[in-house]
């Protein structure tokens, strides 16, 4: 359970206790951490270090929600307050472009943010971790948890057909944003048909990446797993220098 859900003490009991750095604008490459429903951004401590390491810039943002901690809020309204925060983070430490490695309903906002907010203009890659992008019916234990929608709509968002999933996938994801889903077989809650992107004629950018025996926090710190979004953050980096004609610093 702990890797399906997580550590109670390490993601749930210290409140967005992350060490905040803010040499992140100084890095070529940056990369912005979004943590999915009902947790915290404590859950990319491992991420974090890995990526810094590898010479990375990295941040996360502190979503609110539930008790000022717990990610409950709307899909839809994540996406604008992030739009807004991150204009001025960009502005304050110089930034003009990052990536996005979002964690289940962290890749969904991220999404409406690259879709809805203007974030094709600011995004290089997005990299989805166990994410519904067609919904999962796990959800339903969320919408019952939350009080049928009283305490929040977002697991309502998160069920197979809802009007927000309908929309993501309805809507064109811009073609010079690469998107990748790494997604595992052995995740319960977001099972890996849930997160397998189908895209349409055109949607070249788009592709899955299956991996074996993770849980769906786990994903966040599995060795395997980074690998795979190292080298993601690498080709959508050494591709974005090809386009633009940057041969990087």
């Amino acid at each position: 359970m702990r890797d399906q859900l997580g550590s109670i003490r390490r993601v749930y009991g210290r409140g967005n206790a992350i060490v905040r750095r803010g040499d992140f604008g100084q890095h070529e490459e940056i990369v912005l951490l979004l943590h999915g429903f009902m947790q915290t951004r404590n859950v990319w401590d491992v991420m974090e270090d890995r990526l810094r390491y590898d010479g990375f810039g990295v941040f996360s943002l502190d979503l609110g929600g539930l008790f000022r901690r717990f990610n409950n809020r709307s899909i839809a309204v994540l996406a604008e307050a992030i739009s807004e925060k991150l204009e001025g983070v960009c502005a304050k430490h110089g930034m003009d472009r990052f990536h996005i490695v979002g964690h289940s309903k962290g890749g969904l906002v991220a999404r409406h943010y690259i879709q809805h907010h203007g974030g094709d203009r600011r995004v290089k890659s997005l990299v989805t971790l166990g994410t519904p992008h067609r919904g999962t019916p796990t959800a339903a234990l969320g919408v019952w948890l939350m009080g049928g929608g009283l305490l929040s709509r977002s697991p309502i968002e998160m069920l197979p057909r809802s009007a927000m999933v309908r929309r993501l996938g309805r809507d064109t994801f811009p073609a010079h944003v690469p998107m990748t889903s790494v997604y595992s077989r052995h995740d319960v809650v977001c099972p890996h048909w849930c997160s397998k992107l189908l895209p349409r004629e055109g949607e070249s950018s788009m592709r899955n990446v299956s991996v074996k025996r993770v849980g769906h926090t786990e994903l966040c710190y599995d060795p395997g797993v980074y690998q795979i979004v190292r080298n993601e953050l690498q080709e959508a980096a050494g591709l974005w220098r090809e386009r633009t004609g940057h041969a990087g610093d």
